[in-house]
């Protein structure tokens, strides 16, 4: 196989032939072509569902209220429902052992300013194990802690850009920032991988926030997560024991879809997995479809390949060469073909891949790629199958006499 005098026959022999060359070469390179864009797209699927839930933890639940759409128990529809630190506390003391971590949130949008610097941000009014729900990691300084919550303190923890925004020139841990006139110290700053807008939040205590802004026990939402030990059957059945007992202390009706909100993070993880499963099926049957079409296509073609040499092969025969060199140089050269074909068709798909992400993206088709490893997978099946389709023939055109194959036409 390292006869050097081989491989300058096979690269001639290649030469030689260009057009017969360059049609294998087509099918295996526009095979791989369409494999490494199929997965590469699947992929950017897969990732955008992925981010949509990268910033929350997975066995998140989260609990809204709004205004009741039905009368129930002569109270009238329209009714508002109002959380407050009870409900908090009722949830927490209720559900003890079902409750991992549990939060109240309270929205605000404040005008901010730190010396000359100023700027709009969101603002949640929270509890310390908000951390773990929204996956917040501390860069500098700490999160909100239970002391601040008992003794009402006036600090802030921000987001990476609102630091980047309003401290050009200094650190914002232990400066003072300027909430709707009121100075609120920075005892942190966090990144977030939930992208941009998480990072330009602002984190309270919540009881800071319910004394400041209203003097009341108001909350606009209860988040928590249940206990990861429970499986999928188990955290439904909590979420609707949740759910229910929340209507009935509220006197709302059971049907009522509005008037309490409980959505639960399992439902949305296991329809994610059941469409990234779904959509990965259907691109394994599309990709191995097409190598199916790769793998007939070659096959055809060293069929023809072969034929098209048995005078060829009867003039090496009459020259003393063995069945097994003859079958060698074949295969050899398909060989060849294939691999360099299959790499050609793996950099155009990478390249198609990176030229359309900015346009992708608009499809909500985040950051396409494909494993080298499934590619070179799926070229190393396609030399095989060449491999494969040129033994037979080539193995068959080898026994013939040297003077049939040069009487054939």
């Amino acid at each position: 196989m390292f006869d050097i005098d081989l491989w300058r026959e096979i690269f001639q022999s290649i030469n030689k032939n260009r057009t017969r060359s360059v049609m294998s070469g087509f099918t295996v390179a526009f095979a791989i072509l369409l494999f490494t864009i199929l997965f590469g797209i699947a992929n950017g699927l897969k990732n955008t569902f992925a981010e949509a839930f990268v910033d929350d933890a997975s066995n998140s639940i989260f609990v809204q209220s709004g205004r009741t759409t039905k009368a129930y128990k002569g109270l009238q529809a329209g009714r508002r429902i109002q959380f407050k630190n009870e409900d908090y506390d009722y949830i927490k003391e209720e559900f003890g052992d079902k409750v991992q971590y549990i939060t109240a949130r309270i929205y605000k949008n404040i005008n901010t300013s730190f010396r000359n610097e100023q700027n709009t941000y969101d603002v949640r009014a929270v509890h310390p194990d908000h951390q773990y729900l929204e996956k917040t990691l501390i860069r500098d300084g700490r999160y909100i802690n239970q002391k601040d919550l008992e003794e009402r303190t006036k600090v802030v923890v921000i987001g990476r850009l609102v630091d980047e925004d309003l401290f050009l020139k200094t650190t914002a841990l232990g400066k003072y920032i300027n909430l709707g006139g009121i100075q609120y110290k920075v005892v942190g700053v966090f990144t977030d991988d939930g992208g941009d807008n998480e990072e330009r939040i602002i984190y309270m205590p919540v009881t800071t926030a319910q004394q400041v802004y209203g003097n009341n026990d108001y909350i606009d939402q209860i988040n928590l997560t249940y206990n990861p030990k429970m499986d999928f059957d188990q955290a439904i059945s909590f979420s609707n024991l949740l759910t229910k007992k929340l209507k009935d202390r509220f006197t709302v009706a059971r049907s009522d879809q509005r008037a309490i909100r409980v959505r639960n993070m399992a439902e949305g993880t296991k329809t994610v997995g059941l469409m990234n499963f779904g959509l990965s099926m259907i691109i394994l049957v599309i990709g191995f479809g097409t190598l199916i079409a790769g793998i007939v296509g070659i096959s055809n073609i060293m069929i023809f390949v072969v034929k098209e040499r048995t005078k060829e092969i009867g003039i090496r025969k009459a020259l003393g060469a063995q069945p097994k060199q003859i079958v060698s140089i074949i295969l050899l050269e398909s060989i060849i073909i294939t691999t360099i074909s299959g790499y050609v068709g793996l950099l155009i798909g990478v390249g198609v891949l990176d030229l359309a992400t900015p346009v992708l993206k608009d499809y909500f088709i985040k950051d396409p790629s494909v494993s080298n490893t499934l590619v070179i997978g799926a070229t190393i099946t396609l030399i095989i199958a060449g491999t494969l389709a040129g033994y037979l023939p080539a193995k068959k055109a080898s026994r013939i006499k040297p003077i049939v194959a040069l009487r054939n036409d």
